[in-house]
């Protein structure tokens, strides 16, 4: 169901609870049998067409780089007839109910119906709006290029109707979305609508909003994880030109220095003289941490009988989300109330826990919701914007607060290292059962759970594998832990990219065992026909099985997940098996219908590049309880020279609902990536990323 607002101009409304009533508290002014106007846009998508012909939606959701206000603007246009470029979709300040949630690959699927009914009421509530001024039936009436129009050519912009149509209690046309046969824009590969604004700067991300008052600031961390500051002697940094406060975080988390200019707070921080105790882990490295994590696997029972075992050992680093641009906030926090400004994807979340954090109530605090450069995962967690309060509190100032590349790698969440142990049970050729256990890393918040043995403690509990994509016979999983006092966050796929992709490894690891071809297997195993069908499109795409000179070859896995799948093949150069090339990826997905296929095919690239980076190159150390790398000089992600020579992405046509695609190709294209390197070097790769 759609309700129209009570407002000036156009507004109408769609829920995105899990039921289609208006939110509680909403004031009924007047309804029809389809449309009821209501007073609130809490818990809904709301449309807006102004006076200046514009169509305007404001976005329950964050935009990180992946193209969400695209999309939606895409899905707007199409049900409306406006030009795209007449659609504005500004980012929703943080709600107090509803679903404001970034993640999870689910915003198209989640926000594709609303949307669509939304336009398709507004265009039917328009088009009888210019009826009923030119005295025409409305059924004889078309709409295009943001304005509707009459047999006879009379033209009337959605902006000159909009007041009038605001009066109409019921449309006198059908108000459903169009049937895909129809559509003219989902589907059609379109631009960014805010490309020119970022390759010209003109898009504004939380470092470059000018907030009245609001000071550059940075804070001192200390050297190793979760280390607490013993001693200050900030007497040289205040003496400094530009310096306006210097603060002690709670619990002795570091001290941040607030000054005119982020150079002058950057001098300054450095000119602090600190004293550090070492945090939690100081006794833990690598080594340590490895041996605890394989120590933690639950251990297999005994196989079927008669059957003989292929086996698989496997250890992925922890890996920091590094989005391009580095964790920024604005926090003014005042007597009674507070304003910030950031990206988040849990921004009412991260409302109630800095309302928690200054003693305030949660009405109290308002975040503005700002476009984030990258997240990766990352900004699902509001560390910066805790901060920045806490900082603003205490210096009684407004604060712009930046962390630095090197504190979000060695401070800030990543990836959980995990260790993955498969057996395949083998018998009559076929594999009759298949098991997979796990630990990984968790983390100790508090530190209360913390043994004497380094901060370890064990957990375990079911593991979600998605191995039944496979006829593989009785298929198993376990999983056990080890708690560490470090932050950890969900990084891009979660536990699919290292869960998936040591399977898919393995996958292939049975064909060499069975002499069978690992694209021929999966062809045979595959429960799912349209995983089959993804695979067989980049087999024959990539040419897979082509001759290959010696030192190269390809590699391929699939995966099923948000309701869409996926496959990958992946060719490599590793004539020198220590600095590996991927020269060719070619993908191929199956995510329903596609609003924006450029859109997905950069979803598809990014993923691309994530698993070369994981399998070959890029990973954290922990040494001595403290994150050794500090920035894209030695966390090494793959750069261009990198980059695979060659790229395709090919979108299989369908008419099912949209599913989720922006974690969806990060296992594949990590399984696709070690597999082409096992084949290309004839070694059986079990450390990733493979320079560890």
């Amino acid at each position: 169901m759609v309700y129209t607002v009570a407002a000036a101009t156009l507004t109408v409304a769609a829920p995105l609870a899990c039921t289609p009533a208006p939110a509680e508290g909403a004031e009924s002014v007047r309804a029809g049998s389809d449309v009821l106007v209501t007073g609130t846009d809490e818990e809904m998508l709301v449309l807006e067409v102004t006076t200046a012909n514009h169509v305007v939606v404001r976005l329950p959701r964050a935009e990180v780089g992946q193209g969400i206000t695209t999309a939606v603007a895409m899905m707007i246009a199409e049900e409306l007839d406006a030009r795209l470029g007449d659609v504005r979709i500004p980012l929703a300040d943080a709600r107090t109910k509803g679903n404001q949630f970034t993640g999870g690959s689910s915003s198209v699927s989640s926000l594709y119906g609303p949307a669509r009914e939304l336009a398709a009421t507004a265009r039917a509530l328009l088009v009888t709006a210019a009826a009923r001024r030119w005295h025409l039936p409305a059924r004889l009436l078309r709409t295009r290029d943001t304005m509707v129009v009459a047999p006879d050519g009379r033209t009337a912009t959605f902006g000159s109707l909009t007041a009038s149509a605001a009066r109409i209690h019921r449309p006198d046309v059908p108000s459903k979305p169009k049937p895909a046969s129809r559509h003219r824009v989902i589907g059609r590969p379109a631009t960014r609508i805010d490309a020119r604004d970022i390759v010209t700067g003109r898009a504004k991300y939380a470092g470059d909003l000018a907030v009245p008052g609001a000071r550059p600031t940075v804070v001192a961390r200390p050297p190793t994880i979760r280390g607490r500051l013993l001693t200050v002697d900030d007497r040289a940094a205040r003496a400094l030109p530009g310096v306006h406060a210097v603060v002690r975080l709670p619990e002795a988390a570091g001290v941040a220095v607030v000054a005119d200019t982020f150079h002058q707070a950057f001098r300054a921080r450095d000119a602090l003289r600190l004293g550090w105790a070492p945090g939690p882990l100081a006794a833990l490295s690598d080594a340590q941490i490895r041996a605890r994590l394989k120590a933690a696997v639950p251990r297999f029972g005994t196989p079927p009988r008669g059957s003989t075992q292929v086996t698989g050992e496997f250890a992925f680093a922890f890996v920091g989300h590094a989005p391009m641009e580095v964790l920024t906030a604005v926090a003014d926090v005042r007597a009674g109330h507070a304003e910030l400004w950031f990206s988040a994807q849990t921004p009412m979340e991260a409302r109630d826990a800095v309302a928690q954090a200054v003693g305030l109530r949660p009405s109290a605090v308002r975040v503005h919701v700002v476009r984030g450069g990258g997240s990766f995962g990352r900004r699902l967690t509001y560390d910066a914007a805790i901060e920045a309060a806490l900082i603003s509190k205490a210096a009684r100032s407004p604060v712009k607060l930046m962390w630095s590349r090197g504190d979000d790698i060695r401070h800030g969440r990543m990836r959980p290292a995990s260790h993955h142990r498969i057996r395949a049970s083998v018998a009559g050729g076929r594999v009759v059962a298949f098991e997979h256990a796990s630990a990984s890393v968790g983390e100790s918040y508090d530190g209360t759970g913390l043994s004497a043995q380094g901060g370890v403690r064990t957990a375990s509990g079911p593991l979600p594998s998605d191995s039944g994509l496979y006829n593989f016979g009785r298929v198993s999983g376990d999983s056990g832990g080890i708690e560490l006092a470090m932050p950890l966050g969900a990084w891009r796929s979660v536990d699919s990219g290292t869960v998936r992709a040591a399977e898919e490894i393995m996958v292939d690891e049975i064909a060499r065992a069975l002499g069978r071809d690992p694209v021929a297997l999966r062809r045979t195993t595959l429960r799912n026909k349209r995983v089959g069908a993804v695979l067989d499109k980049v087999a024959a795409a990539g040419h897979w099985g082509r001759a290959m000179p010696g030192g190269t070859a390809q590699g391929v896995a699939v995966h099923e997940e948000y309701g869409s799948c996926v496959a990958c093949l992946a060719e490599i150069d590793a004539t020198d098996p220590k600095n590996p090339r991927v020269t060719k990826v070619v993908m191929a997905a199956d995510v329903g219908t596609v609003v924006n296929p450029r859109g997905l095919e950069a979803q598809l690239m990014g993923t691309a590049i994530d698993g070369i980076s994981v399998v070959l190159q890029a990973g954290l150390h922990i040494d001595r309880g403290a994150v050794r790398e500090g920035s894209f000089a030695d966390f090494r992600y793959a750069r261009q020279r990198n980059a695979p020579l060659a790229f395709e992405a090919h979108i299989l046509p369908s008419t099912r609902e949209p599913g989720g695609a922006g974690e969806l190709g990060v296992p594949a294209a990590t399984g696709a990536v070690a597999n082409a390197y096992a084949r290309a070097t004839g070694t059986v790769p079990r450390t990733f990323p493979l320079t560890f």
